[in-house]
């Protein structure tokens, strides 16, 4: 990543004021250092030609203001740095969670979803460093730096040549240490992401790792990743201490040559004092900020790898297509109209997953309110792509729509509730599981949610824990298929999606959920079951089979 990514720029509005306010505050900043070198080198001169405390008390005055006036600027700097990296990072996760729910689980189940996780967590925090310590010295480099030479130019025309000439070598060595920094900060940002992923995998086998006796062997596999990561920590710490002690040697000789010019010119009287103090202390805050953009590129070339991912997510073009009329394949008319009704017409989903290009078959189907309509097909037949087509998680051709609106990809869908095959309960209660996004749970809609999902014996009040723990499979499949009856019933939404939500269940506790999926149909909703089961097939008012060319 460059020092300052204009797709930052682009995509977090926050990194734009941040940029104003620290180019204005590097001003002020700047301008304080010279008044405090020229107020500090005339306080000295007027000590050493012998003036009295009375002739310096406005000289020290003003300095003790600057002075203030500097610690107040850097403070101001850093609170702006901090306000500004909160913001971002902000930004940021929204977009990032944004696309990530554009995409839907078609995407995300093709990519690590630990890796992702890492990156919108602790990825972005790394950017803390970027805002706080890196970008504000960039600030001053491009600012403070130029003024000061300029300065120095017209006090000293050979020590401001001296600084021109020195000053470039400083930045040679940091692009020659960045290029190795950012190698082993990418290999140490993947090392972390490995990390976590092995460790979820490890965490979601454990049960049939524990089976099998085989849960022992991967404590090895665990300490390799481990001891992997923090070598390459190690190894970034190695050569930001490298790269810190040549940049502050460069720095420092430079400096030195400054010194020995105007000190020999001091002796020989062909340099006043008050001018050569003055340049003598300026001369370091022209060296600072680039030297210090140099040692703070490492404490954020963390979040730079991580924005690097962030920004490939955000740009990647294999998003949902953008919000239009679908395109339908061909002429309608083959479905009966219904004002209410929602209609697949010649319906074709193609998955990117898809390497061959095959497409799903072609489906032409209408699901009436007052129905329970049941999906079927063998593995791998389309059904729960299907139902990602109806949520605008992956591109069709043809035309989906309710009653008279089309359904178009990219927009909102109020009008439906829908649950998937993994439950993705959180911890919490079971009634914040069920009012999932609500900001607060209704007691009474939520026991009727559960009775409707056959899950009426669960104690709303009780606690779960992370994934769901201390819940069944198929108690886990009834809480998830109450949440989308509560969302149903809440929002007043005219359709229910439910995907495999009695894969995991005994007889009667299917006959209680079928029975509660009857009434909803019956209260005019439309009831589409994604299910392979036979109760639910001899329930169906309709079904819609899926065995490589889709009809009714």
């Amino acid at each position: 990543m460059r020092p300052l990514d204009p797709r930052l720029l682009r995509y977090a509005s926050a990194a734009r004021w941040f940029l104003l306010v620290g180019a204005a505050l590097g001003l002020a900043q700047t301008l304080v250092v010279i008044a405090f070198a020229w107020l500090l080198s005339r306080a000295i001169s007027l000590a050493v030609a012998g003036h009295g405390p009375a002739e310096l008390a406005p000289t020290l005055g003003a300095l003790v203001v600057v002075v203030v006036a500097r610690a107040a600027l850097v403070w101001l700097l850093e609170v702006a740095a901090s306000r500004g990296a909160a913001s971002v990072k902000s930004q940021l996760r929204a977009r990032v969670l944004g696309r990530l729910a554009e995409r839907g689980p078609d995407w995300l189940a093709g990519t690590q979803s630990a890796g992702v996780a890492t990156l919108v967590g602790q990825g972005l925090d790394a950017l803390d460093n970027y805002f706080a310590r890196y970008l504000p010295q960039l600030l001053l480099a491009g600012i403070a730096t130029p003024i000061l030479v300029l300065v120095m130019l017209w006090q000293d025309l050979p020590s401001g040549i001296t600084v021109i000439v020195v000053l470039p070598f400083i930045p040679l060595f940091m692009v020659l240490i960045g290029q190795a920094t950012q190698a082993v900060q990418r290999a140490q940002w993947d090392a972390l992401q490995r990390l976590g992923a092995g460790f979820l995998d490890l965490v979601g086998g454990l049960a049939t790792l524990k089976i099998f006796g085989r849960e022992a062997r991967q404590a090895d596999r665990v300490r390799t990743i481990t001891e992997d990561y923090r070598g390459r920590t190690m190894k970034v710490l190695r050569v930001s201490f490298l790269s810190g002690f040549v940049l502050e040697l460069g720095a420092s000789l430079s400096v030195a040559l400054v010194a020995v010019s105007i000190g020999l010119r001091l002796v020989d009287g062909s340099l006043q004092l008050g001018v050569g103090l003055f340049v003598l202390l300026l001369a370091p805050e022209a060296f600072l900020p680039v030297r210090q953009v140099g040692a703070q590129f490492h404490a954020a070339a963390d979040g730079l790898a991580a924005a690097e991912d962030v920004f490939a997510i955000l740009d990647d073009p294999q998003a949902p297509a953008a919000p239009g009329a679908p395109t339908l394949t061909g002429p309608p008319g083959a479905v009966r109209p219904d004002p209410d009704a929602l209609r697949f017409d010649r319906v074709r989903v193609r998955r990117s997953s898809d390497r061959a290009g095959r497409a799903a078959p072609e489906l032409t189907a209408v699901f009436l309110p007052g129905r329970l309509s049941v999906i079927r097909g063998a593995s791998g037949a389309g059904k729960s792509t299907l139902v990602a087509a109806l949520q605008g998680f992956v591109p069709f051709d043809g035309a989906i729509s309710l009653g008279d609106a089309p359904v178009v990809p990219g927009t909102p869908r109020p009008w439906l509730a829908w649950a998937g095959q993994r439950p993705g309960l959180l911890a919490g209660t079971i009634a914040d599981n069920v009012a999932l996004g609500e900001t607060s749970a209704d007691p009474v809609l939520v026991h009727r949610a559960l009775r409707e999902a056959g899950a009426g014996e669960l104690d709303p009040a009780t606690r779960l824990g992370v994934n769901g723990d201390g819940l069944s499979g198929g108690q886990a499949q009834r809480v998830a298929a109450a949440r989308a009856v509560y969302r149903a019933r809440l929002h007043g939404c005219r359709v229910l999606v439910l995907d495999e939500p009695s894969s995991a269940l005994d007889p009667e506790a299917e006959e209680r959920l079928v029975s509660g999926l009857r009434r909803l149909a019956a209260e005019g909703l439309i009831v589409i079951v994604v299910s392979h089961r036979s109760m639910l097939r001899d329930a169906a008012d309709q079904i819609v089979e899926l065995d490589g060319a889709a009809h009714v």
